[in-house]
C-alpha cells in the first residue's frame, strides 16, 4: 500500500525550525514505515487520516489478526523518549507498548489500538474535564533513576529565547510570562514525570481501558506545567464565551483544586505556555490561533 503522509502532518512540519535529519524524513518515510512494519511482523491495514500533526500512524494487525498501531515519528520529535515514558507507565493511564525496543533504524513504535476517532473532545465539556482530571493523575509517577528526560526548567529556557525575541504586539505579555517563569523555576516543589502535551484530544476510548493517553512529549517537573495546557483546552469556546477572564480565572481554580495543585503555579504556566504558543503560531503565520492564545494569556 502507498504511505502517503496526511496533508495535516505535512503542513505542521514545514511550521517546525528544518534539520538536516527532519528535511529527509517525509522522502524517506514510505521507505522507513515498509522497514518497520518488517522488523515488526505486523501487516499494514490503513493510515490514519487525518492523523496527527506530528507522526504518521498506521492502523495495523498481526498475523493472527490481532490489532495494533504502528507510530512513526520525525528524529527531532525524540521517540526513544516517548517510548521511554509509555514504558514506565506500563499501560496506566496511556496507551501499552507492543514493542519495547528501541529501533534507531526507523524510529517507530508500535502500539495497542485504541479508537482515533474517539477522544474526550466527543464528551461534554465537564465531563471531558472530568476523565481528564482522572487520567492525568495517573501519570503523574516518580521518574527512573538515571532517566534522559529534559526538565521542565530546560524545556521552558530554550522557548524563553523566542520569548525574548517577541515582535512589539507581544513584547509585554512575554515580558510577563519571562518573569513568571523565572519566578516558578526558582523553587521547583516536586519532580513527577510528566505527559509534556496533555490535552482533551490526546485521551482515546480504548478497549482495556475506557480512556488512555497517546502522544506524550515527556518531561519531569511539576504538575502545574502538566495541567496548564489542559487550562485553555478548547480555547474557542472560552474565548466566544462571556465569562472573559473571570471564567478563565475560574477554570485555573478549579482544574487546581481538583488535582491538588498551586492556584497561583498553576496560573503562572499556564500564562507561560498560552503566551509562547502564541508568539510561536504569529511567526508560523496562525494569526488567528495566536490571537485567541494571546488575549487568553491576557485574562490570566
Amino acid at each position: 500500500m502507498a504511505f502517503e503522509p496526511p496533508q495535516r502532518l505535512v503542513r505542521a512540519l514545514g511550521e517546525m525550525p528544518e534539520t538536516a535529519q527532519d528535511a529527509d524524513w517525509l522522502g524517506q518515510l514510505p521507505r522507513l514505515t515498509e522497514a518497520a512494519l518488517s522488523r515488526r511482523g505486523v501487516e499494514a491495514r490503513r493510515v490514519q487520516a487525518p492523523g496527527g500533526r506530528s507522526s504518521l500512524v498506521v492502523l495495523v494487525t498481526y498475523a493472527d489478526g490481532t490489532p495494533a498501531a504502528l507510530k512513526l515519528a520525525p528524529p527531532h520529535a525524540r521517540p526513544d523518549r516517548e517510548l521511554a515514558a509509555l514504558a514506565h507507565w506500563g499501560g496506566f493511564g496511556a496507551v501499552r507498548v507492543l514493542d519495547t525496543r528501541h529501533h534507531d533504524d526507523d524510529g517507530a513504535l508500535l502500539l495497542e489500538r485504541l479508537h482515533p476517532e474517539v477522544s474526550l473532545r466527543s464528551l461534554p465539556e465537564a465531563k471531558a474535564l472530568l476523565e481528564a482530571s482522572g487520567t492525568l493523575r495517573r501519570l503523574w509517577v516518580a521518574p527512573p533513576a538515571g532517566h534522559g528526560w529534559e526538565t521542565v526548567a530546560d524545556r521552558t529556557e530554550q522557548q524563553s529565547a523566542a520569548l525574548r525575541a517577541a515582535p512589539a504586539e507581544v513584547r509585554a505579555l512575554a515580558d510577563t510570562a519571562l518573569a513568571m517563569r523565572a519566578e516558578l523555576v526558582a523553587a521547583p516543589p516536586e519532580e513527577l514525570l510528566l505527559h509534556g502535551n496533555f490535552r482533551q484530544g490526546k485521551v482515546l476510548a480504548g478497549e482495556r481501558a475506557p480512556w488512555l493517553t497517546v502522544g506524550p512529549d515527556p518531561l519531569v517537573g511539576e504538575r502545574a506545567y502538566d495541567l496548564a495546557r489542559l487550562v485553555r483546552d478548547r480555547l474557542e469556546d472560552q474565548v466566544a464565551s462571556s465569562a472573559g477572564a473571570a471564567g478563565a480565572r475560574r477554570r485555573v481554580n478549579k482544574l487546581a483544586d481538583a488535582l491538588d495543585v498551586d492556584r497561583e503555579r498553576l496560573r503562572g504556566w499556564t500564562l507561560f505556555r498560552a503566551v509562547e504558543s502564541g508568539n510561536r503560531a504569529l511567526a508560523a503565520g496562525r494569526r488567528r490561533d495566536a490571537e485567541l492564545l494571546l488575549e487568553f494569556a491576557a485574562w490570566l
